[in-house]
């Protein structure tokens, strides 16, 4: 399985994404974001699904990136591209994977900012080569396994986050994922994005470089947890002690 978070807030992206593979039995680490950055012109993918489909269609786009670049000049049109491509690959592979019993189940996110672009863009691509921008609403989207972090995402998380808010609590939502799936793990890539600077800052975290963090943040739930009000449980066990 894959965890990979793209936030969308107004000053910036943030991308994080976790690098295990499994297969059957065997675990391995492969990179799941890939970056790509020209003078105003900045965009990165993250992508989850079968690895060979993945790596097929992020092949394919490299080399429409390489012969057709400069056409274009806003990001949705590289999304559309990135969607022919992944067209392309189910045409090609959808057969033979499902009469091997696997499902064409690539999706992606894909972000950045292009030279006509007004701003930073966010969108989330479907198995079907279809996608959907990421709006102010609703700052983030989730690929791969998804539902362990989007509570925390969901309680703390606005469009007027900051950059460093989004990304503590992107890691937050990541962690809760970690521990709770053994199939999503470290190493941690992230890539930030700041608004209108076509620049990207990318930084890999190993486990020991977070480990006292996440440990901390256990600790503070314990605490919270235990200094809730117990006020409403009290016609629970006011008809337990009345038994």
């Amino acid at each position: 399985m894959t965890y990979c978070l793209g936030i969308r807030v107004s000053s910036g992206l943030v991308a994080i994404a976790d690098t295990r593979l499994t297969s059957g039995t065997e675990v391995s680490t492969n990179r799941k974001v890939s970056v790509h950055q020209l003078e105003h012109h900045s965009l990165f993918i993250m992508t989850s699904g079968l690895r060979s489909v993945r790596d097929k269609a992020i092949t394919y786009f490299k080399e429409v990136i390489e012969e057709r670049d400069q056409s274009f000049n806003k990001l949705y049109k590289a999304v559309n591209a990135f969607g022919e491509q992944v067209r392309r690959v189910a045409q090609e592979d959808r057969e033979a994977l499902t009469n091997a019993g696997l499902h064409f189940n690539l999706n992606a996110i894909v972000g950045g900012q292009l030279e006509d672009d007004d701003e930073h863009k966010l969108f989330l691509l479907y198995p079907e080569g279809n996608w959907v921008e990421v709006s102010t609403g609703c700052p983030f989207v989730i690929i791969g396994n998804s539902g362990y972090g989007k509570p925390l995402l969901y309680r703390n998380l606005t469009y007027q986050s900051t950059l460093q808010e989004a990304l503590q609590i992107g890691y937050l939502a990541f962690d809760a994922t970690r521990v709770s799936a053994n199939d999503v793990d470290y190493p941690l890539d992230v890539v930030i994005y700041p608004k209108d600077s076509f620049q990207f800052t990318e930084h890999r975290f190993e486990k020991e470089d977070l480990e006292e963090l996440s440990h901390q943040w256990s600790a503070l739930l314990n605490n919270s947890v235990r200094r809730l009000p117990t006020y409403w449980m009290e016609p629970v066990f006011d008809k337990l002690s009345g038994t």
